[in-house]
């Protein structure tokens, strides 16, 4: 193997940078030729790609965002746009790829690979950790602690004004940020999307607070959950108990920033490790991070799958909170 190529795709992530570093670095380290390709899957389609080197990657470990751009490519979710993808990869010369991002770009790394059989590594960038087959993502940290920093100094303001404040938080279909920044802000109620809201005990908690003489009552909410999300859940406290609250909506604040110093070490361990699995002939696979080491998991076990939720979350948000 001689020339590879890296890009990343889907929604970014704190650290896509730190991984693209390490994977430009790597790469020339051991003697190979290193392609970004522009706006993820989409940059395959339309032959927009770039040689790399060291200078390509000066000073980027602590920015947030992609300098390959990220996009979503709904061409390369069909076979046609995939055999042309094929075919643009072979004219640059390219022998192998890593995909950077979360489950819709490991989903098309599989069936990349399966229909064609190029090698490809994906690598988990998402701040949602969502991704079966590693216990962290790229980005996870630094959303929990930028939603943190949103939730303490929303507090200060809920604390003043004696309201109950709902901070809706990313996570269509997991809970992780919620719970983690919820728990560690001291939220009074954590509503996640594996676990069916109570309104009738989270009205119950809200009103025992206030008579107890409590000026804040504080609620994460991630965007997934079947209350709807924040502004939902703020019509149906009051319609039920007529508790009036106010909204926050943190969005894509979440995504931005720059990534802590754990999301920079596991984009540079996950980077690395993409590039030796290439050159040892290891395709197919995601790399990801189990039992505090490096781990590889095939594709068709990765994708399909949704990462199970852990059940001593569930003890958190029915004894703690």
């Amino acid at each position: 193997m001689n020339r590879i190529g890296v890009l990343t795709s889907g929604g970014d992530a704190p650290g896509m940078n730190a991984a693209i570093r390490a994977v430009v670095r790597t790469a020339i380290k051991t003697g190979l030729e290193i392609f970004g390709i522009r706006r993820g899957y989409q940059g395959i389609i339309d032959d927009d790609m770039v040689r790399m080197d060291h200078r390509s990657v000066s000073n980027i470990i602590q920015t947030g965002g992609s300098i390959l751009v990220s996009s979503r490519c709904d061409a390369f979710m069909q076979p046609d746009g995939r055999q042309t993808a094929l075919r643009h990869l072979k004219s640059r010369g390219l022998e192998g790829l890593i995909a950077i991002g979360g489950n819709g770009t490991l989903a098309g790394a599989h069936a990349f690979y399966s229909e064609t059989q190029f090698p490809i590594v994906g690598v988990p960038g998402t701040i949602d950790r969502d991704v079966n087959g590693t216990e962290s993502t790229i980005g996870y940290d630094t959303a929990v602690n930028t939603a943190l920093d949103a939730i303490d100094k929303i507090r200060d303001t809920a604390s003043a004004m004696e309201r109950v404040f709902i901070v809706e938080v990313m996570g269509r279909h997991c809970g992780d940020i919620a719970l983690m920044a919820g728990v560690s802000g001291g939220a009074e109620a954590v509503l996640v999307p594996e676990i069916a809201t109570d309104y009738d005990r989270l009205i119950r908690e809200i009103q025992s607070g206030f008579a107890a003489g409590k000026r804040t009552n504080l609620i994460v909410v991630a965007e997934g959950d079947d209350s709807g999300g924040g502004l939902n859940l703020q019509k149906e406290l009051e319609k039920r108990a007529g508790l009036k609250s106010w909204v926050c909506i943190l969005g894509h604040t979440q995504r931005g920033g720059s990534p802590s110093a754990a999301d920079r070490f596991l984009a540079t361990a996950l980077g690395v490790c993409s590039v030796q699995a290439l050159i040892a002939g290891r395709f197919g696979i995601m790399v990801g991070w189990r039992n505090d080491r490096l781990c590889e998991s095939p594709l068709d076990q990765v994708v399909g799958t949704p990462r199970p939720f852990n059940p001593l979350h569930n003890e958190f948000l029915t004894t703690l909170l």
